[in-house]
C-alpha cells in the first residue's frame, strides 16, 4: 500500500495556513519526494532510514528548494537521489554548498544528482517528463507506482504538456496560485478553474489542488472556496493542506 503526504502546500512563501511545497510519496520499497519547499523540514516525522529516497526538483525558484537547507537532519542510508532538469547538477552543487548550507559532500548520507537527460540506472518507479510553461523551465512529472498514475504540474499556466501528462491520471496535483475567477497571472499560473478543465480534458480520476500563494489565500476557508469553485467543473476536486494524507 502506498500513499501520499503533503507536507507544504502553500506557494511563495510560509504562512499560518502552511510551509512551502513538498509532496511525499510512500511506497514499501522507497520514498518518492516531490519539491523540496519548506515541507520537506518535516519529513523526518514521516520517514524511516531504511529505504532509498528519490526526490524530484520541478524547477529552481526558492520556494521549491529552500527546504534542501534541512536535509542535514535526516538520515538516508540508503542515499538520496535528486532527480533535476538537464544542467541542474552544477547549479545544485553552488546551491547545497558553503556559505548557504551544509555542503552536499559533508551531508550524513550518500547524494546522487540525476538529470533527466541522463537518467541511466534504472529507477524503482516508472517516469516521464515534460517541460510546463512558466517564467522558467519547469518539468512536470507523471509516476506510474502500484498500477496508479500520479500526475505533479506546479507552477504552470494552460499548457498542451500539462495535460498529456495528466492524460488518465488517478492522482493529478496541480498548482492553484490564483483565487477563482482571476487571470492576472495567467500565463504562468492556474487558478482552480483552470486547474479543473485541464483535470478535465486529461480525464483524470481526482484532482488535487497545492502552491495556494500564500499572499493570495491567507487563510484555510479560502481553500475550500477554491475547492467549490473547481468542482463546478471537475467533481473530484479537493484543496490540500499540510498534513493531509491520500492512499493510494
Amino acid at each position: 500500500m502506498s500513499k501520499i503526504i503533503f507536507l507544504g502546500t502553500n506557494g511563495w512563501y510560509d504562512s499560518k495556513t502552511g510551509n512551502t511545497p513538498s509532496v511525499l510519496i510512500e511506497n514499501e520499497e522507497y520514498y518518492l519526494i516531490l519539491d523540496a519547499g519548506n515541507g520537506i523540514s518535516k519529513l523526518n516525522n514521516y520517514i524511516d532510514s531504511d529505504k532509498p529516497v528519490y526526490l524530484f526538483l520541478s524547477h529552481f525558484h526558492l520556494d521549491h528548494i529552500s527546504g534542501l537547507h534541512t536535509l542535514f537532519k535526516n538520515k538516508f542510508s540508503k542515499g538520496l537521489y535528486i532527480i533535476v532538469q538537464d544542467g541542474g547538477e552544477d547549479f545544485l552543487k553552488k546551491f547545497i554548498n558553503s556559505p548557504f548550507t551544509v555542503p552536499i559532500k559533508q551531508l550524513p548520507f550518500n547524494v546522487e544528482i540525476i538529470e533527466v537527460g541522463k537518467i541511466s540506472k534504472e529507477l524503482p518507479f516508472k517516469a516521464s517528463f515534460l517541460p510546463l510553461k512558466h517564467s522558467i523551465e519547469v518539468l512536470g512529472i507523471r509516476l506510474e507506482i502500484n498500477n496508479k498514475i500520479i500526475t505533479y504540474c506546479t507552477d504552470t499556466a494552460e499548457c498542451q504538456n500539462a495535460i498529456t501528462l495528466a492524460k488518465y491520471a488517478d492522482i493529478l496535483i496541480t498548482e492553484c496560485s490564483m483565487a477563482p475567477n482571476v487571470e492576472k497571472d495567467a500565463k504562468v499560473h492556474l487558478n482552480p478553474q483552470m486547474a479543473a478543465r485541464l483535470a478535465k480534458e486529461a480525464e483524470a480520476k481526482n484532482l488535487y489542488l497545492m502552491h495556494f500563494d500564500a499572499s493570495t489565500y491567507t487563510n484555510k476557508e479560502m481553500r475550500i472556496e477554491a475547492e467549490l469553485s473547481a468542482k463546478q467543473t471537475f467533481s473530484n476536486s479537493f484543496a490540500t493542506f499540510d498534513g493531509m494524507e491520500v492512499e493510494l
